[in-house]
C-alpha cells in the first residue's frame, strides 16, 4: 500500500514538473531569428517618398520686376533646376505688372535658389507643402514588377514552336495589352520620381502697391481715363443702335411716304366732291359800259 502511494506521489510530482516546464517555455521570448523575421514583416518601409512644394511671393519695385523675373529664370539654368512654366505681364491700364515661375530643383540646390530669389526682392510669403506618396510608389513598383514578369512569361510562351496559330494570336493580343499597361505604369513611376526626388518651387513676383506714389494730378488723370472709357462705351452703344435701326428705316420711310401721299389724295378727293351751298355767293361777270 505504501509503495502504491509513493508511486502515485511520484507521478503527480512528475506531471507538475512537466507542466511548469511547458509553461516556462511558452513564456520565453522567441529565438533571435524569429524575432528578426517578425520585426521585418511588421516594420514600415525604410524609405519614404515625400513630394515637397514651396510657394514664394516676392515683392519688387515696378522698374525691377521684369529684371528680377529674367534673372531668376537664367539662374535656374546654372544649377540642377528645371523650369516647368513661366509668365510675365506688363502694366495695362489700372492692372500692375506681375510674373510667375514654376520650377523643379534638386534638394541640394534648393538653398542656392532661395538665396538668389532673396536678392531680387523681398519675400513676403513662404508656404511649404508636403505629400507622402510612399504607398503610391510601392503600389506602382509592384504593378511594374508583376507586369514585367507576366510579359516575360508571354514572350516565353510565344517563342515555343508547339504553339498553334490560335494560341499565337491570343498570346500576341495579351502581350500587346500587357506592354501597354507596363508603359503606362512606367511613365507614372517616372512622374512620381520627378515629384519625390526634386522639390517644386512656385515663385510669384508682384509690385508693392504701398510704394506707388499718388501725385496731385493723379485723380485728374484717373478721371480723364475713366471719362474716355465712358465716352467710348457710349459711342459704341450709339453705333449699335444705329446699325440696328437701319434695316427698319428701309421699310418704314417708304411706307410713311406712301401713306402721306394717300392721305393727301384722299383729302383732295373729299374736297372736290363736296356740294355748293345755295346761299353761297356767286361771282358776277363784269358789265361793260
Amino acid at each position: 500500500m505504501l509503495r502504491k502511494f509513493a508511486a502515485l506521489i511520484s507521478i503527480s510530482v512528475l506531471l507538475i514538473f512537466v507542466g511548469c516546464a511547458k509553461k516556462a517555455s511558452m513564456s520565453m521570448p522567441p529565438p533571435a531569428q524569429e524575432r528578426a523575421q517578425f520585426s521585418t514583416s511588421s516594420s514600415v518601409p525604410s524609405q519614404r517618398f515625400i513630394a515637397v512644394r514651396h510657394k514664394l511671393e516676392i515683392v519688387a519695385p515696378e522698374s525691377d520686376l521684369s529684371k528680377a523675373w529674367e534673372s531668376t529664370v537664367a539662374f535656374c539654368g546654372t544649377i540642377r533646376c528645371e523650369v516647368i512654366s513661366s509668365s510675365i505681364t506688363t502694366r495695362v491700364r489700372d492692372s500692375l505688372p506681375s510674373g510667375s515661375i514654376s520650377v523643379r530643383v534638386t534638394p541640394e540646390d534648393l538653398k542656392k535658389l532661395f538665396v538668389q530669389v532673396e536678392t531680387q526682392g523681398k519675400i513676403v510669403q513662404h508656404t511649404t507643402e508636403s505629400e507622402d506618396k510612399t504607398a503610391v510608389v510601392i503600389d506602382t513598383d509592384a504593378r511594374i514588377k508583376n507586369l514585367t514578369s507576366f510579359r516575360d512569361s508571354l514572350r516565353t510562351m510565344l517563342a515555343r514552336p508547339s504553339a498553334s496559330v490560335k494560341d499565337f494570336v491570343e498570346i500576341q493580343r495579351q502581350l500587346t495589352d500587357v506592354q501597354s499597361q507596363l508603359d503606362s505604369e512606367t511613365a507614372h513611376r517616372k512622374t512620381l520620381a520627378n515629384e519625390t526626388e526634386k522639390v517644386s518651387v512656385d515663385i510669384a513676383f508682384r509690385v508693392d502697391e504701398s510704394i506707388l506714389g499718388v501725385g496731385f494730378f493723379t485723380p485728374i488723370g484717373d478721371a480723364l481715363r475713366e471719362s474716355g472709357s465712358v465716352l467710348a462705351d457710349s459711342v459704341a452703344s450709339l453705333i449699335t443702335v444705329i446699325v440696328a435701326i437701319i434695316p427698319w428705316l428701309v421699310l418704314v420711310v417708304p411706307a410713311c411716304w406712301l401713306l402721306t401721299r394717300f392721305m393727301r389724295k384722299l383729302r383732295r378727293k373729299r374736297a372736290g366732291s363736296l356740294p355748293t351751298h345755295p346761299g353761297a355767293p356767286t361771282s358776277s361777270s363784269p358789265t361793260s359800259t
